[in-house]
């Protein structure tokens, strides 16, 4: 598919160090603040954490914010990535950090920025991202990484935000624009891993060059996690079905574009689909991560489904009612008609997609009712056929990846004392769910690190003491 650009020179070593860098990339060049907002205009620069806000935009209203404001700014990568469907930008913080920072520091020059912040949660990142700031010596000094926890919210805006400020990292539920307010209360540009590599790639080609690859509208490259777990990078305007072959795969049932926020094209689409915002606007898809998640045919696509749904409802942030109660109900109804609740529990099912729409503190409820939504357009007769009891059949393979627990803690239920209260589900609905008796559905359920003290709480709770934690 041409020769790489962001991943250039990992042929020759798994990961570049500032020396490698340079020989693979050159020297950065110097811009000034309106040739900078130039370029980024002229190559259409668009934001690939997922809304494809233009990149020049961005750097505007900053500067705008700036002027008002002191002429103070700050730098922010946003290097989360909580959804356990991509990998890009671990892969090039991990591989090619170097590409990203000088991204970063391109545009904090531009901005006259004192602070570039790298926002990660994982711990290989983290010590990846530190070695290349003391790769570059004393060109390194406004840099820093920071480490937030790792959870699929991380990444909103407000969330990021709030974490680096000594907050919860959880969205702020304002209309709050972070080029006007933002790291430390200063104006701040806040963008992703893959903008801020391409950013650095484009200035160095210049605008002409870059657009010698992908398409006249959307030129260059973009960067995908196919199946979650491989990271290609290809031009825009490739058929989404010869990357998918080139990966070793096919759509089979269909493909999930954009994560778990994103949507399901059924095969004959996925076919005729390629990778650019124009061919999948035209699908009602967008590109949004760059996660591709095809089906394999001998999974159980309601199962599934249902499986990201719960986990999704466990990453709810705990502070509005359509996460924390609206979510884990829509997991249930849809576990429900999954295991032959009827005609009942699809309408059912229906509805507790509507009731979260619009009115949660992010887009977290939104997205998670648009993926069930789509599921069941693109699959209508697997869903119909669990609920009405002869199901398809086959196993729930996992092929929509999700974290392994980590958790070393998990809640146990003494079967002996359980008189089934129900109070630990009102303390603890990520975690305990009841079945049709009104007894906890399982015996042993991870704790996530976040829920510990409610853990506690329930423990503490329970009337017949029949709870408790144990490692």
């Amino acid at each position: 598919m041409g020769a790489p650009r962001l991943l250039a020179g990992l042929d020759q070593a798994p990961r570049l160090d500032r020396v490698g860098h340079l020989t693979t990339h050159g020297s950065l060049p110097a811009y000034r603040p309106d040739e900078l907002v130039d370029l980024a205009d002229n190559i259409d620069l668009r934001g690939r954490g997922g809304a494809g806000f233009p990149f020049s935009r961005k750097l505007r209203a900053v500067m705008r914010s700036a002027r008002a404001r002191d002429g103070m700014t700050a730098v922010v990568v946003n290097g989360s990535e909580g959804e356990p469907s991509c990998l890009k930008d671990k892969a090039l913080l991990l591989h090619a950090p170097h590409l990203v920072i000088d991204g970063a520091v391109l545009a904090a020059a531009a901005l006259n920025s004192e602070e570039v912040v790298v926002a990660v949660t994982r711990s290989d990142v983290e010590q990846s991202v530190r070695e290349a700031i003391a790769e570059r010596g004393p060109a390194g000094g406004r840099v820093r990484v920071a480490r937030l926890p790792e959870r699929f919210v991380t990444g909103e805006g407000t969330a990021m935000i709030n974490g680096l400020n000594g907050g919860p990292t959880l969205p702020s539920g304002q209309k709050v624009r972070t080029s006007e307010r933002g790291l430390g209360g200063v104006p701040t540009l806040l963008s992703n891993t893959e903008t801020f590599a391409q950013l650095a790639v484009a200035a160095r080609l210049g605008a002409l060059d870059y657009r010698t690859t992908g398409l006249p509208a959307e030129p260059g490259t973009v960067l995908l996690t196919v199946a979650g777990s491989t990271v290609v990078e290809t031009p825009t305007g490739a058929a989404l079905s010869y990357i998918l072959e080139l990966c070793g795969t096919a759509p089979g049932q269909g493909v999930l574009v954009g994560g778990y926020h994103g949507k399901w094209l059924d095969p004959a689409s996925a076919r005729a689909a390629e990778v650019s915002r124009q061919s999948l606007d035209s699908l009602g898809a967008r590109l949004g991560a760059g996660a591709v998640l095809p089906l394999p045919e001998d999974t159980c696509p309601a199962g599934e489904v249902a499986r990201v749904t719960r986990w999704m409802a466990k990453e709810t942030a705990g502070q509005c009612g359509p996460c924390v109660r609206g979510l884990p109900a829509l997991a249930d109804v849809l576990e429900d008609a999954i295991r032959g609740g009827g005609r009942a529990a699809l309408e059912m099912l229906e509805a507790r997609m509507k009731v979260v729409l619009g009115r949660g503190a992010c887009s977290h409820p939104d997205g998670t009712s648009r993926f069930v939504a789509s599921a069941l357009a693109v699959f209508p007769d697997e869903f119909r056929d669990h609920a009405l009891g002869s199901g398809c059949g086959r196993r729930v393979l996992g092929a929509l990846p999700l974290p392994e627990d980590e958790s070393p803690e998990r809640l146990v239920v003494d079967w002996t004392l359980c008189k089934g209260h129900g109070l630990c589900v009102d303390v603890l609905p990520d975690v305990v769910r009841l079945d049709a008796d009104g007894y906890p559905s399982q015996a042993s359920m991870p704790v996530p690190g976040q829920l510990r003290q409610k853990a506690l709480r329930a423990v503490r709770r329970c009337p017949a003491l029949a709870l408790r934690i144990q490692d």
